[in-house]
């Protein structure tokens, strides 16, 4: 049986951005960073961090959506939210007032990608060098394209999680994609038994 507490993260395979997220008993299409799962992430590098981290509170567009009712912490986001992605800044990786004199990203954005998102605990406690910035879940874009980092699910799928969240709930993105990962010992005998054929004696 999963963890309750444990999203977990797996890509399909090194050459895809596509994966599947699961928790408890439950899964969802989702689709990772277009530089792949790493341990090894910096800044600007699309990689999605591999590890396990907490989810820290929800952002939302309460002029697009309704939130269902939640758990994590949630605020409506307004058009001078910002997210600040430089690592000279002492407001790296932190939530900022926009205009802003360091770099940064909107979080009201046009295309909907930040109607709803979650704040991934990654190099946040506190932030340092230049190991990444603005890791979050957030809406897909239709095609389900790579994310910048980010780990993306379809608008609907995502309103259906986060109500499971809680704040024991983490994040825990793999490193090995499905397509790496081998069959345990058992599991590699029970296929060799389910490829038996009689007519191999």
């Amino acid at each position: 049986m999963s963890d309750p507490d444990l999203l977990t993260v797996q890509a399909d395979s090194v050459d895809s951005s596509l994966g599947w997220a699961r928790l408890g008993e439950r899964r969802w299409r989702c689709t990772i960073g277009a530089g792949g799962a790493r341990e090894d992430k910096v800044e600007g590098d699309a990689a999605t961090p591999v590890g396990t981290f907490p989810l820290r509170r929800l952002y939302f567009r309460n002029d697009r959506l309704v939130l269902p009712a939640v758990h994590l912490p949630a605020r409506p986001i307004s058009e001078h939210d910002g997210w600040c992605d430089d690592p000279r800044s002492p407001s790296y990786n932190r939530l900022v007032r926009i205009p802003n004199a360091w770099s940064h990203e909107r979080l009201w954005r046009d295309d909907g990608l930040y109607d709803l998102l979650v704040v991934v605990g990654y190099n946040d406690d506190p932030p340092e060098g230049e190991w990444g910035s603005a890791i979050f879940l957030h809406i897909a874009r239709e095609d389900m394209s790579a994310t910048q980092g980010c780990v993306a699910f379809a608008r609907s799928d995502l309103l259906e999680l986060v109500p499971l969240l809680t704040p024991q709930t983490k994040l825990r993105v793999l490193g090995l994609s499905a397509a790496e990962v081998k069959p345990s010992e058992g599991e590699d005998d029970m296929q060799q038994f389910e490829d038996f054929d009689e007519k191999d004696w």
